[in-house]
């Protein structure tokens, strides 16, 4: 997708020494060349271990904050043109046990965030968020559904300085640090992969792809909308297989707050979900916004009793082919 937009601006990326900042900081430099790109995150380390990757790069900037530091957010995103949210607390069991700290960044984090992009004449806002906040049966689910909907309602906020903010949501991301890649293969070696139901799947997507959907929100977006990759899924114990072909099995059972199949779009989004080529993408019920031809943008309106879940998904990713993406990417796995 190509977002011009990109070339001449500034650009902060909230959380920016993880997962997916490891992969939009030198995609996005590479492709548009933006003149300043600033990883705002609060681990010093993982800063210090990112800031080798760049040497003495120019338009790479380092700053230290948390997102639930309203002032620090402040003086950060003097400037800054273009962010994308990627801060958050999301392992599932760490929220389940430490409610309030997710609350505290998920949520209040985002409603700094709005408020700070707004006070600062900010551009374009887009947040990442997970299929966990489609109908969540978690803590973490719940607070980025309430997040979706803080960034949804921020463009009816931002008055005379026009900022915009949008949403795109995707599924399990491969390889991905503290995800099920990298655990099953810590685990390899002996033989035996805890798998928590035989018939629990979940959505595939690579960090690659997931950037490529920012990209294209920033391009599309009018303010409010959610876009929704379209990604195959894939069975859990498949995954287990293409990981380690010859290890046993062991049935564990399903972790508190864990579902056995993911949703990215509810029935009751069906109302206001578009269809496009390789994306979804929900409107916003408020303002009539859903009926606006410009956020439309030639969609062509899904069913009203249409869900998009990892069960009922028409792509399915096979073994061989998960094997093939971890063999071109095994130096990557749980790396970031």
């Amino acid at each position: 997708m190509d977002c011009g937009m990109l070339t001449n601006a500034s650009i902060l990326i909230t959380g920016g020494t993880g997962s997916f900042g490891h992969t939009f900081v030198p995609l996005t430099l590479a492709k548009y060349n933006p003149p300043r790109l600033v990883i705002f995150s609060r681990d010093e380390m993982k800063q210090w271990e990112m800031a080798k990757l760049y040497g003495n790069d120019p338009r790479v900037r380092f700053f230290i904050g948390d997102v639930r530091d309203k002032e620090r957010l402040a003086r950060a995103l003097q400037g800054i043109d273009y962010v994308v949210h990627a801060a958050a607390t999301k392992i599932v069991p760490t929220a389940e046990y430490n409610p309030f700290e997710c609350v505290k960044t998920n949520i209040i984090g985002a409603m700094n965030l709005i408020d700070a992009c707004i006070d600062q004449g900010v551009k374009r806002v887009v947040a990442l968020s997970t299929d966990k906040a489609s109908s969540p049966a978690n803590l973490y689910g719940a607070t980025k559904l309430a997040s979706d909907k803080l960034f949804v309602a921020g463009n009816s906020y931002s008055g005379i300085n026009d900022t915009r903010f949008a949403v795109v949501r995707y599924g399990n991301v491969m390889g991905s640090r503290g995800s099920v890649i990298p655990f099953f293969y810590t685990l390899a070696g002996k033989g035996v992969l805890p798998i928590t139901d035989a018939r629990m799947t979940r959505f595939m997507i690579t960090l690659e792809q997931g950037v490529d959907l920012v990209w294209h929100a920033f391009e599309d977006m009018v303010g409010g909308e959610i876009y929704v990759k379209k990604i195959p899924s894939m069975k859990l114990s498949d995954i287990a297989r293409a990981v380690a072909p010859n290890a046993q099995h062991e049935i564990v059972g399903i972790r508190p707050g864990e579902k056995l199949h993911e949703q990215m779009i509810g029935q009751e989004d069906a109302l206001h979900t578009y269809e496009y080529a390789d994306h979804y993408k929900i409107l916003p019920a408020i303002h009539n916004w859903s009926q606006d031809p410009e956020r439309i943008n030639g969609g062509q309106k899904v069913p009203p009793d249409f869900t998009y879940s990892s069960d009922n998904n028409t792509a399915w990713m096979s073994v061989e082919v998960l094997q093939g993406w971890i063999d071109k990417n095994l130096d990557k796995i749980g790396k970031a």
